[in-house]
């Protein structure tokens, strides 16, 4: 793959991490999250592709 390719999804990937980091932590600031585990599932798509891409996982809320 190309420099250019790879750099665009690395920056792409980058701003998901990043953004994804931000909004998770500011919707758990203001719940009540001690000792919960809660389910979480990211959904990458590209239509034109026919791309969907799911990443499921589990957050613990802190103690």
């Amino acid at each position: 793959m190309s420099d250019d390719f790879n750099m665009s999804m690395r920056k792409f990937l980058k701003q998901v991490g990043v953004t994804s980091q931000q909004a998770i932590e500011e919707a758990m600031r203001g719940a009540e999250t001690s000792g919960k585990s809660f389910p979480v599932k990211a959904v990458i798509t590209i239509p034109e592709l026919g791309l969907t891409h799911e990443v499921t996982g589990e957050i613990k809320g802190q103690e």
